[in-house]
């Protein structure tokens, strides 16, 4: 393969051919750049990390206490569940991620961050459909302790809450599958998610009426392709304490 770009594995899915790629783009430096599609869609890459890592600041600093335990929805290039690992307050982290290429990505290490997410014991791999598993509360996230309650759900897997990876993930965005996934939170817990797209007032109002408080951030980081300005947003809602 060329210096310049090779393709790392390739493999079917139930949503289409997925394949994790790594490539140099020369004018951007002495850099490795990892890149993951579905089909012929780019889903992320290592060049735009700031907003997935933000979801999870943004969603921790709203919670309060210690020996959190805290869900990450969609495992993706790793740079959410990482940057939640960073809080010490974390007591376990599971990631959620429907793909079983994906996980065997990070637990053979052919991404960077693998090796990270295997190093450190509060990490645990759950194979599985977030969306599945949001709705049944009864079971839950944990498949060894069912019914678990967590402390913070972090949610990076569809594009927008209009805009979906798979059209079959549209029936979560209403008002009685977030109050299930809700169930799962503490009081006082943390439902926090990614969008590709400036914060959306219809979905703050879907949300409200499910959490006491909803706020959205809007995160700006630099493309190089546009010589300038992107932007991603993070809605971050909290469950009453009672």
């Amino acid at each position: 393969m060329s210096r310049l770009f090779e393709e790392i594995d390739s493999q079917p899915s139930p949503l289409g051919e997925i394949s994790l790629r790594r490539r140099r783009i020369p004018a951007l430096g002495d850099r490795d750049i990892y890149e993951v599609k579905l089909g012929e869609e780019f889903l992320m890459s290592s060049m735009f990390v700031e907003a997935e890592e933000a979801l999870s600041t943004l969603g921790l600093a709203a919670v309060g206490g210690d020996r959190l335990d805290v869900v990450v929805g969609g495992l993706g290039l790793g740079y959410t569940a990482v940057a939640a690992l960073k809080d010490e307050r974390i007591s376990e982290l599971l990631v959620v991620e429907a793909l079983e290429t994906v996980i065997g990505w990070h637990r053979d290490e052919l991404v960077p961050l693998g090796k990270i997410l295997n190093a450190d014991p509060r990490n645990r791999y759950v194979h599985g459909s977030f969306f599945d598993l949001a709705t049944a509360p009864q079971t839950g996230f944990d498949p060894a302790t069912p019914g678990k309650k967590f402390d913070a759900i972090l949610l990076d897997i569809d594009h927008s809450p209009t805009e979906y990876l798979n059209e079959a993930n549209a029936g979560f965005y209403t008002t009685g599958n977030l109050a299930l996934m809700a169930e799962q939170l503490r009081p006082g817990g943390v439902f926090a998610m990614w969008s590709q797209n400036l914060p959306e007032e219809k979905f703050e109002a879907l949300l409200r009426t499910v959490f006491e408080t909803v706020n959205s951030h809007v995160v700006s980081f630099y493309n190089p392709f546009l010589s300038g300005e992107s932007t991603n947003s993070v809605y971050v809602c909290m469950k009453g304490a009672a």
